[in-house]
């Protein structure tokens, strides 16, 4: 009886992980960078002086790839920049015509 609660939390911790494994599936197909997002990065590919908009459009979208640039130690830096770099470049190349 002693070990029912932390059956129950194992089971509801698995079942809330599956149900997000089953969400993040159908907001793939969803569009990542918004139209904005889509034009402030074209921008800034081209060398185009960047703006307060700009590179707060650029943030959002590192920071939806997964990018956390509020921790105080990261030990992952800069390989978590650059990987949500790169899901930002594959969304970019995808959706942004």
């Amino acid at each position: 009886m002693k070990n029912f609660p932390l059956s129950a939390s194992i089971l509801f911790a698995s079942t809330i992980a599956l149900a997000g494994c089953a969400a993040g599936g159908a907001q793939q197909s969803a569009t990542n960078l918004s139209a904005e997002q889509c034009r402030d990065l074209a921008a800034l590919k081209n060398n185009a002086p960047p703006t307060r908009e700009r590179t707060g459009s650029e943030l959002a979208a590192l920071r939806k790839a997964g990018y956390n640039p509020s921790r105080w130690f990261d030990p992952y830096y800069p390989e978590d920049l650059q990987a949500a770099q790169r899901q930002v470049d594959r969304w970019f190349a995808s959706e942004c015509r």
